[in-house]
């Protein structure tokens, strides 16, 4: 497993945050929506806040980003996407089980969204315990219990 850290996001990433979601999530969009530029950027643009988002960094490189909701009833994934050079590493792997241990320290659910054409992501998240747990059309919420 390759070490890795995080900083805060800040506003100098959103072009290669923009990039990195193209990169990591186009293939899946372009299956359930088709991909357009102009709405994707547009969407993007609103739905870009630095203050809940941290880079992920490998060998003091921008290699991903992760967003964490601390709900009162839930740990909330809402966002995990590493650059293709950097998957496959056990990056993503060691950065939900911590997620897990956290969740279970607090005794919560960890969960999460992923579309449904993300076949990847969706046995990635299988593999390290989560279930799907409520089908809501284009996507599944997904969801990881602690052990009691």
């Amino acid at each position: 497993m390759t070490d890795y850290t995080f900083r805060p996001a800040r506003d100098e990433d959103y072009d290669s945050l923009f990039a990195l979601h193209e990169a990591t999530m186009r293939p899946a969009i372009e299956a359930t929506w088709g991909w357009n530029d102009a709405w994707q950027e547009e969407y993007f643009r609103r739905k870009f806040d630095k203050s809940n988002r941290q880079i992920i960094q490998v060998g003091g490189q921008d290699a991903g980003v992760l967003v964490v909701e601390d709900r009162e009833t839930e740990l909330y994934l809402g966002l995990i996407e590493l650059g293709p050079d950097y998957q496959g590493r056990g990056i993503g792997t060691d950065i939900v089980r911590k997620l897990q241990e956290r969740a279970a320290a607090t005794h919560r659910p960890l969960t999460l969204h992923v579309l449904k054409a993300n076949a990847a992501a969706c046995g990635f998240y299988e593999r390290l315990g989560f279930q799907a747990t409520d089908d809501e059309g284009f996507r599944y919420k997904m969801t990881w219990l602690p052990r009691p």
